[in-house]
């Protein structure tokens, strides 16, 4: 079954304003690992690595929660991703 072209849980956005202090993945932190780049859940606003990081803690909390969707907080950077669908897109500015 071919994914579809764009994202179908839009309607679980919760949160799309990234935080003004982000000092990186907690999880990571607390067991003294690494990240590569990371993202926001725009469920709940966990802030977790990227599936680039050895640990792909974004990954790993859609899995546990089933949160479908993050956002990256990236400098210069504003899309977001769909686990579920697996396509890319963009929020609009609220």
């Amino acid at each position: 079954m071919a994914k579809p072209a764009t994202c179908t849980h839009i309607s679980a956005i919760k949160i799309v304003e990234k935080p003004s202090r982000i000092v990186g993945c907690a999880q990571c932190r607390a067991t003294g690992g690494e990240w590569v780049h990371l993202r926001m859940c725009h469920s709940c606003g966990e802030i977790a690595c990227c599936d680039e990081s050895p640990n792909q803690h974004a990954r790993r909390h859609f899995e546990a929660t089933h949160h479908p969707l993050m956002r990256t907080v990236e400098r210069g950077e504003a899309w977001s991703w769909c686990f579920v669908d697996e396509v890319e897109f963009q929020v609009a500015p609220v």
